[in-house]
């Protein structure tokens, strides 16, 4: 197995937000595995923190692909919250706050206690961070101990889909509005060489409802931050971050599960051409 000659230097993979197009991290991951190469903590946020969490379980890829599929798909957006239309026409009447999200969650969750069960955050085998955003504060929240499906759930709360999840007394929202790619936790965490694995998300084609202006809006201030903080942390940071950037060809939509084997496939070309540059780094380092 390859591992950096000194041991204050520890290799940590960062998966950003991305919905389904974070599958591309089993590809990552079956790269690594195949050229024995140790990842000592994985940080996840939003779609991320679910391919996070199933990478430092020790899922094999195979069963992260199968589990992956099984757990994200159209129908857990398919059952509407009936009172939200009534919150949205008549606010005061059937009161608004916080809680809002159009979407029923509960599919949602018994999928994710399918997938993840019981387990707890330090029941992984690697070391695992999921970042999720503060809606009463705005700040970052990053959960490293208790309940893993209160905390994906905290984490994939996108806005006006699901409504906010309380953990810990936080009520937690997606982690991309704080930050899509938390390359900041690996660092902070003692990480010298981070694989960074970043999606842009995809702008509107066309404008013709307040879901796809919403989501116009959200694409330009992440991908805009997503940049940025490729060029800060890369500037700032002592060891490595290397950008692992898959590039798909084709459109993958929010719940495109089936594009799940082409995402993977994408995922692994995009490890492979860093490998050369990640194995003389890590044969090198002192």
């Amino acid at each position: 197995m390859i591992r950096l000659m000194s041991d204050t230097k520890r290799v940590a993979l960062v998966i950003g937000s991305g919905s389904v197009k974070c599958a591309a991290a089993i590809g990552l991951h079956k790269t690594l595995l195949r050229e024995n190469i140790q990842v000592e903590m994985v940080v996840g946020t939003s779609g991320g923190a679910l391919y996070a969490a199933m990478i430092a379980l020790g899922l094999a890829p195979q069963q992260a692909q199968e589990t992956s599929m099984r757990l994200w798909t159209h129908q857990v957006t398919a059952k509407h919250n009936r009172r939200s239309l009534g919150q949205i026409l008549l606010p005061n009447a059937f009161g608004f706050d916080e809680n809002f999200g159009t979407v029923d969650d509960t599919l949602v969750m018994e999928r994710l206690r399918a997938a993840y069960g019981e387990k707890r955050i330090e029941d992984a085998k690697i070391p695992l961070y999921l970042t999720a955003t503060d809606f009463e504060h705005g700040e970052q929240v990053v959960l490293t101990k208790g309940n893993l499906v209160d905390a994906l759930r905290g984490s994939i709360a996108i806005p006006y889909i699901f409504k906010a999840h309380r953990v810990d007394g936080k009520l937690l929202v997606d982690g991309y509005l704080s930050d899509p790619l938390p390359i900041g936790v690996a660092i902070k965490e003692g990480a010298n060489v981070i694989l960074a694995m970043g999606f842009e998300s995809p702008y509107q084609g066309k404008i013709n409802s307040l879901m796809r202006y919403t989501f116009q809006v959200s694409s330009i201030m992440a991908n805009n931050l997503l940049k940025s903080n490729y060029a800060f942390h890369s500037m700032a940071h002592h060891g490595e971050v290397i950008p692992i950037l898959p590039q798909f060809n084709q459109h993958i939509g929010l719940f495109d599960t089936e594009k799940i084997p082409y995402v993977i496939e994408e995922g692994e070309r995009a490890a492979e051409e860093q490998l050369p540059y990640l194995k003389k780094l890590l044969a090198s380092s002192v």
